[in-house]
This record gives structure tokens, sequence and C-alpha cells, in this order.
């Protein structure tokens, strides 16, 4: 049997603990869940990575705020693809998302080939079987057509937190831009799906800071791993050169390490807008004290 990374072990306690507070056995959470007893069981034992909808849906049962369950979920999804060991993205070369592929098109129906004179009836029944085949070919693309119709029009629950019905954030896309992402979350604008690596940095105390920008949205903001409860990373942005971050400006976005489950995983500032040729700053405040650690980026254009 594979040993679980210490990622998903992480995530895999964390669920365990969730569960214990939402004081429903294994055949309860699969009653309130769209999840399996079975699979519940893997999942909360770390043989196999839970899917988000899973993640959300305990955090929810749990009262559980959702930031600290999707950054939890984040990092073993992350290892667990590959993903964790890639180097910071470049501007330059922004992810293309996949479109689905497309099943190529029936080939039309070849005409019959005889040795000698073909008898009019064949030539008949050729005829109606192409004609056959062209109106099963409409009468499919009219049916696909109506329920692609029919799915558009369903109402996304996005209000609901945990909902297995809630679109994804691939497909979905980002929920704001620009000036409208300030201050707001970008795991819940959806703004952290393939973002741009600006600049990284490792803290005296051992944490790691990362600057990201997001062309989609048309934002930018920090994070924070490997941290401390206490910990409390700023960032600020500017159009030209880098403002030192100060804790009266208004234009500063913060973050804290809360506890001990914020300490296992990713947190992150609010956005902030940003674009071509934008400076950014992030700013590290140790729980132990001492002197803040500072170090910039900037948006290529």
């Amino acid at each position: 049997m594979t040993t679980p990374s210490p990622e998903r072990t992480r995530l895999s306690r964390a669920l365990r603990e969730l569960k214990v507070r939402t004081g429903l056995s294994l055949v309860g959470l699969a009653a309130k869940t769209a999840f399996s007893k079975s699979s519940w069981d893997r999942y909360l034992n770390g043989r196999t990575l839970p899917p988000r909808d899973a993640v959300l849906e305990l955090c929810r049962l749990a009262g559980e705020p959702e930031r600290r369950c999707l950054a939890l979920w984040e990092i073993a999804e992350s290892e667990s693809s590959g993903r964790a060991r890639e180097g910071p993205r470049s501007s330059s070369s922004p992810a293309t998302p996949s479109s689905p592929a497309t099943p190529p098109p029936a080939p039309p129906p070849s005409p019959q080939q005889g040795t000698g004179a073909g008898s009019p009836a064949d030539g008949c029944a050729g005829h109606r079987s192409a004609t056959a085949l062209v109106a099963l070919a409409s009468v499919c693309a009219a049916v696909l057509g109506g329920v692609a119709a029919v799915v558009l029009l369903l109402p996304h629950p996005e209000g609901e937190p945990g909902s297995a019905l809630a679109p994804r954030p691939t497909a979905a896309g980002p929920r704001c831009q620009g000036a409208a992402c300030e201050g707001r979350s970008p795991m819940h604008m959806k703004c952290a799906a393939a973002p741009a690596a600006l600049a990284r940095h490792r803290t005296t105390t051992g944490a790691w800071l990362e600057l990201r920008y997001s062309e989609e949205c048309g934002t930018s903001w920090a994070r924070m791993w490997e941290t401390r409860v206490g910990d409390r990373l700023e960032m600020s942005a500017a159009d030209r050169g880098c403002a030192d971050v100060d804790e009266g400006d208004g234009d500063v976005r913060s973050a804290e390490v809360q506890n001990d489950i914020d300490a296992d995983a990713y947190v992150y500032t609010p956005m902030t807008a940003a674009r071509p040729g934008t400076a950014v700053r992030a700013c590290f405040r140790p729980a132990a004290g001492g002197g803040k650690e500072c170090f910039d980026g900037r948006v290529a254009g």
C-alpha cells in the first residue's frame, strides 16, 4: 500500500477533527453529503485525496470557514499532481485553459460499389439510408442543443458554500476583475486558478512568502506558508516604484496566521488591483518579534 504524503496526512488529520466536531458517523456523513460511506473512510484515513466538493461539504457541516479547508486541500492536491515541485510561473506565458476534446463528425455513408451494373433497387436503398442518417444526426443535434439550453437556464447556487452543485472555478471563471476585486479573497473570487508567481522569499524564521498576479482578474496578492501562529503578511501595490508598507496606508492588504490549521496551510492576503508595470511589495512581521522583512516584485508588461 502506498504511504500517504505528509501533505495528505495533514489534510486527513484535519478532516478527522472536523468529523468529530460534526458528531456524525460515516453513515451519517454519507446521508448528509453526496459521497458514500466507503469514500469517506478512504478520505479520512488518507488513502485517497478527496475531491474539493467533499472537503467543502465537511467544512460546512462542521461550521469551519471555507478558506482554511481549501488551503489544506490545495497543498495536498498540488503535491499529488506534482505542481508543488514546479518553479514559479512566468507571467509572460500564462496558462491557457484546455478545451474539451470534440469527437470528429461521422463520415458520410459511402455509395455502394458494384462489380456489374447496379440495380435501381440498390440505388434507392442507398439513398434511403443516407437520408435516414442525416435525419438522425439532425434529431441528435436538436436534443443536445435542448439539453445545453436547460443546463444554462438552471440557477447556480453560488451562495451555498459546500454545495455539490456549485460550479468549478475553471468552469465559472473569475467572479470579479480589477477594482471590483479590491480587498476580496483570491480563492472565493476564483482568481487563484493559474496565477503567475512574481517573486518568492524565504524569511529568517523559515517561512516562505510569494507575490502572485492573475492576468485574468487583473489583481495581485501575497501568500505565506510554513509559518507560525501570529505571523503577519502585508502587501501593497503602486503603478510606479515600491512604496514602503505602512500600517496607516489604506491600500495595504494583510493576513495573519490565526491557529495551527493556518500554520499548516497557505494563508493569503486579500487582493489589490494590478496591471502590467505595477510594482508590488510584501512585508513579513514574525510573531516572535524583530524587524520586518520585505521583498518586491513587478507585473511584467
